[in-house]
């Protein structure tokens, strides 16, 4: 009995740190720092918006440029399919239980692919009503798909719409 109780403690073990492995694994390291409790994983199905602006990198002499320019994500929040809030400029999430947060980035990661925006890490600054954010300090974007601005970018003033869904975590991280 002994021996079977080491065994089935040394596959346990095993499985954990595979697990463990395949989670840190799927968090680029950038964004994986803050640990803290999850609160919710909301999907967000939505728009990345640019404007059409002379590059802001270029000095005043030089002949500026215009290139596609983030100006403000617009989507919806959803649970098991269900409206349930919006992010919007900010960057600000409210839920409909009245709650709102405020966040700014703290890390960023690539995307999966060329097209996707980044992973982000977002520390909350400002926290709104009691409800379901009202707890939460860091907000994790992940699994992004789309949201990139590509192709040219003609005429001064012009808006692109680029879809974009994408899983927001928020945890607490505890004081």
């Amino acid at each position: 009995m002994k021996f079977f109780s080491k065994v089935l403690l040394n596959v346990a073990v095993r499985t954990t740190i595979l697990l463990t492995t395949q989670a840190t694994a799927q968090m680029p390291l950038a964004i994986a720092g803050s640990n803290g409790t999850p609160i919710a994983t909301l999907h967000a199905e939505g728009a990345q918006v640019y404007e059409c602006k002379p590059d802001s990198g270029k000095s005043q002499s030089e002949v500026s440029a215009l290139t596609w320019q983030f100006r403000e994500p617009i989507a919806t929040l959803m649970l098991d399919g269900k409206s349930i809030g919006r992010h919007y400029a900010g960057p600000n999430w409210e839920h409909i239980d009245g709650s709102a947060a405020k966040g700014k980035v703290i890390a960023s990661a690539p995307g999966a692919t060329s097209g996707d925006i980044p992973w982000l890490e977002l520390e909350l600054v400002e926290r709104r009503n009691g409800g379901i954010f009202s707890t939460a300090t860091i907000v994790r974007r992940i699994n992004t798909k789309g949201g990139v601005a590509q192709g040219p970018c003609e005429r001064a003033g012009d808006y692109l719409s680029v879809p974009y869904s994408a899983d927001y975590v928020f945890l607490n991280r505890g004081t």
